[in-house]
């Protein structure tokens, strides 16, 4: 068997148990690499990143680190260990790190405190965007504990894929290192926040110490994300990724996905924001005085429900039967995500069940 035979794409006839799938709206991590991630896997120059590098890795970081305008990069194999390592290669233990209470890093990944000694705190916002005045008092010195790291997130996942304006941004910044505290960017979906404020990448990183960037959202690669950051940040990283066993040895076999991805995906994003909005203002006019999607800015749409009388279980049941998927997001709320593989065609159809649904429900 051929190495070209070991990864050939899935047939997108066959959606095993799902032949009635119509719109996986789930996430934008479900799409499939492209013809020429897939041809870019096959002839990739390998190494073991382990011992004396791999080849495609070095240049995936390279490239990375260049796009968002930092001095290195490390791949890592998920966004998740990239924010972790951001915080444990910029602060110390019994430091404090402040975040936005709805950042993905404080609802989802604070468990690390447990781990790390760190206190994490989270501070209020609106879409995404900490208020700056909880801020400023956030790092104000209060006993023997210092904030030595304050976290964004751009776009916001928990605010609906809103974007922070850079001028918030800059302010945000600003307020850190008149502490003397690092920022780092959770960046996983930060291409699609490049995009929809029509700014090159960098330009977002600019208030940025460190940034995590997701290669498998959006951009289409299989797995795989990469911290950027200053050269020495970034050392830190490398010598604390081994330690969580985050080394890959010939990894370049997954890094030339993300070589491809960061280099063709990302002018394609404004695809799916223009296809978030059509699908929201579909949903809009179904039933408008019990369904609620917001505007979105970038490809996701959260969808309420609890003028229906039904929970998001329920809703993502009934879906699931008609062809599309969905995720809960809470007890009355639904999120929807567009990605490559959701094109004006399945957009069609994901409203129509959406109707179909509907009617059901609310009959």
């Amino acid at each position: 068997m051929t190495a070209r035979h070991l990864i050939a794409p899935p047939d997108p006839s066959l959606h095993d148990d799902r032949r009635q799938l119509v719109a996986d709206l789930r996430s934008d991590t479900v799409t499939h690499p492209t013809q020429a991630m897939y041809e870019r896997m096959r002839t990739a120059p390998l190494g073991d990143d382990g011992l004396d590098g791999d080849p495609t890795v070095r240049e995936l970081e390279a490239l990375v680190a260049d796009k968002l305008g930092k001095q290195a990069g490390l791949y890592v194999p998920t966004a998740t260990m990239g924010n972790l390592l951001a915080v444990l290669s910029q602060a110390e233990r019994q430091a404090q790190v402040v975040l936005e209470s709805t950042s993905h890093m404080f609802t989802t990944e604070r468990g690390v405190a447990t781990l790390s000694g760190l206190f994490y705190l989270g501070i209020p916002g609106v879409a995404g965007a900490m208020d700056l005045d909880a801020l400023e008092q956030a790092l104000l010195p209060s006993g023997s504990l210092q904030t030595a790291l304050v976290c964004m997130e751009t776009t916001h996942a928990n605010a609906g894929g809103a974007v922070l304006p850079l001028a918030h941004m800059q302010a945000v910044h600003d307020l850190a290192r008149s502490r003397r505290a690092c920022v780092h960017l959770d960046g996983a979906r930060l291409f699609n926040a490049a995009v929809a404020l029509n700014v090159s990448a960098d330009e977002v990183t600019r208030s940025a110490d460190t940034v995590s960037l997701c290669l498998s959202k959006g951009l289409s690669a299989p797995a795989g994300a990469v911290l950027a950051g200053p050269q020495a940040t970034i050392e830190r990283a490398r010598r604390l990724r081994k330690m969580l066993g985050g080394t890959q040895r010939q990894i370049g076999v997954l890094a030339a996905a993300g070589i491809e991805a960061v280099q063709t995906m990302p002018h394609r994003l404004v695809q799916d924001h223009v296809h978030a909005r059509r699908l929201s203002q579909a949903l809009n006019s179904i039933h408008p005085e019990l369904l609620h999607a917001d505007m979105p800015t970038t490809n996701i749409v959260m969808l309420d429900l609890p003028a229906t009388g039904h929970d998001s279980s329920i809703w993502t049941h009934e879906l699931g039967k008609a062809g599309v998927l969905v995720r809960a997001w809470g007890a009355r709320r639904l999120r929807l995500v567009t990605h490559r593989h959701i094109d004006d065609t399945r957009v069609d159809a994901a409203i129509a069940a959406f109707r179909k649904t509907a009617d059901k429900l609310l009959a």
